[in-house]
C-alpha cells in the first residue's frame, strides 16, 4: 500500500480532490496548507506535507512510484521478508485512518501523533519490528531496545506465521499510547 492510495483510503478523497480543495483557498505558503490541512480537517502532518507539496507542484516532492520504489529497495536481497512487511501494515492500518506511513531509507515509519513502530529488514533472515512502549518491562516476544533507539522496543521476526496475534495486540497497545 502506498502513501497515496492511503490518502484515499484514510480521508475518503483523493490526492486531487485536495489539491482542488486547496487551490480554491489561495494559500501563499506551505505551512499555511498545512496548518489548514491539520486543524481545519484533521489529517496528519504526512497528508498535509504531501498535499502542500502536490498542490504547489514542489520540486523536492516525492512521488508515489519513489516511495514504492524505496520500499522495494529495502528488500533487495531480503525477499522474503517483504510478506512479512506486506501483512503487518495491511494489519496495522486496520487499527484507524490516522495512521502515516513514512518509508526511509532502511525502514518504514508509522506515526500517529508520534511514532508508534517501525518496520525493518534488519537481515536476510531476521525482520525486526520496533515498538515504542515506553515504561513497559520487556516480556516473552517483546524484548529491550538499546537505550537511544528509535524505539523502545522490538520484536524479532522471521516468518510471516512468526506475526501472531500477540505481536499484533503489542503493536495495537503502542497504537494506542500514540494516539
Amino acid at each position: 500500500m502506498t502513501v497515496i492510495s492511503n490518502l484515499q483510503k484514510n480521508t475518503g478523497k483523493s490526492l486531487e480532490e485536495w489539491i482542488a480543495m486547496v487551490k480554491a483557498n489561495s494559500f501563499e505558503k506551505h505551512k499555511e496548507i498545512i496548518d489548514w490541512l491539520k486543524n481545519t480537517h484533521g489529517l496528519t502532518y504526512g497528508f498535509a506535507n504531501l498535499i502542500a507539496h502536490k498542490s504547489k507542484d514542489s520540486a523536492n516532492d516525492t512521488s508515489e512510484k519513489d516511495v514504492e520504489e524505496l520500499i522495494n529497495q529495502q528488500y533487495v536481497g531480503k525477499e522474503k521478508l517483504k510478506s512479512i512487511y506486506d501483512y503487518l501494515l495491511s494489519k496495522i492500518m486496520e487499527f484507524g485512518k490516522d495512521i502515516e506511513v513514512a518509508p526511509k531509507k532502511t525502514y518504514v515509519s508509522l506515526r500517529r501523533k508520534k511514532q508508534f513502530s517501525i518496520l525493518n529488514p534488519a537481515t536476510k533472515s531476521r525482520f525486526e519490528l520496533g515498538i515504542n512502549l515506553k515504561g513497559q518491562e520487556p516480556e516473552d516476544i517483546l524484548l529491550a531496545e538499546k537505550p537511544g533507539s528509535m524505539c523502545s522496543h522490538k520484536i524479532l521476526l522471521s516468518t510471516v506465521e512468526d506475526a501472531d496475534q500477540c505481536v499484533l495486540n503489542w503493536i495495537k497497545k503502542a497504537y494506542d499510547n500514540a494516539g
